[in-house]
């Protein structure tokens, strides 16, 4: 019996790449996933700040619990990274301080 492997590398994905900006640069990311999972494999590490100590965060659970990968996305402040699918020319900011109400 043939035997695959459980997991692929992303770098082994011959999956399309597309583009989106972050922090005002152009990123090419895998499509077809969260834009969390799209940021992490591009080797973003930083998604916003703390409040109180400015402390960098980025997701966590990559489920919709934790609230870690809040980031501003086509202009709407607030968004979890990891429940939102990334598209072609989305602007995805990094959350500084503070959640904004909308």
């Amino acid at each position: 019996m043939p035997t695959e492997p459980l997991f692929r590398p992303i770098s082994a994905t011959t999956e399309p790449h597309i583009e989106v900006e972050f922090d005002g640069r152009r990123l090419p990311v895998l499509g077809q996933r969260s834009v969390a999972a799209a940021l992490l494999a591009t080797e973003v590490s930083r998604f916003r700040s703390t409040p109180v100590s400015g402390a960098p965060r980025a997701p966590y659970c990559m489920m919709g619990v934790c609230f870690e990968c809040l980031l501003e996305i086509d202009g709407i402040s607030n968004r979890q990274a990891c429940l939102v699918t990334v598209q072609p020319g989305m602007k995805i900011r990094s959350q500084e301080g503070a959640r904004r109400a909308a």
